[in-house]
């Protein structure tokens, strides 16, 4: 159990912060650089659960509520054992595993189900659940690069790299499933799109 004091200790002040097991590294160091990411990727989905919080109560409404915050949960799992150097782990810390990967799949699946074919290439925006869905998938993609970039140097679990990939499927697919069950709305892609007549006066 994770228990939090003091917020300061003054002893990243010169640049460098501690990890799982009391190493030290600069705070520009890769691996900080990915698990910071991943942080990030999961305030970003907190906003996406803000907005769909102000959506009418439904059963569609409620089980994404479920699977955001249960993605929330093994991004906290992956940004813990990201912050684990090999040789460091503690009892009990848990590791995302190959069932995450299968349980995204699914979700996946039963979501697509719901949906027509994608004809175009979606533009993020519409409304802010849509847009910060779309801003999520983004962030986890870039997520995903910071891993790749940690694992050329030092072993990244393959879960965990497969996880994020299928992850940011998900936020695309969540992002038109919305749209469809919960009045949401998308604006798709015209390729060569006239410019409009913008003057107002």
């Amino acid at each position: 159990m994770v228990r939090i004091n003091k917020v300061y200790t003054r002893t990243g002040d010169e640049g460098d912060t501690g990890l799982v097991g009391g190493r030290r590294v600069a705070k520009e160091h890769p691996r900080i650089e990915a698990y910071g990411t991943v942080d990030e990727l999961n305030s970003v989905i907190g906003l996406c659960r803000s907005f769909l919080a102000q959506k009418k109560r439904s059963k569609h409404r409620d089980k994404l509520d479920l699977i955001l915050e249960s993605t929330q949960q093994r991004l906290f799992d992956i940004g813990s054992e990201l912050a684990t150097l090999p040789g460091d782990e503690y009892e009990g810390q848990v590791k995302v595993s190959a069932e995450e990967t299968h349980w995204m799949e699914e979700v996946i699946d039963l979501m697509n189900d719901d949906l027509d074919p994608l004809k175009s290439f979606i533009l993020p925006g519409g409304t802010p659940l849509n847009a910060f869905l779309h801003q999520a998938r983004t962030v986890c993609r870039r997520t995903e690069r910071s891993v790749l970039r940690l694992h050329r140097d030092e072993e990244v679990s393959s879960e965990i790299r497969t996880f994020l990939n299928r992850l940011s499927d998900f936020l695309f697919v969540c992002g038109r499933w919305v749209t469809v069950t919960l009045g949401e709305e998308e604006v798709l892609w015209v390729p060569g799109k006239e410019l409009p007549d913008w003057r107002w006066r």
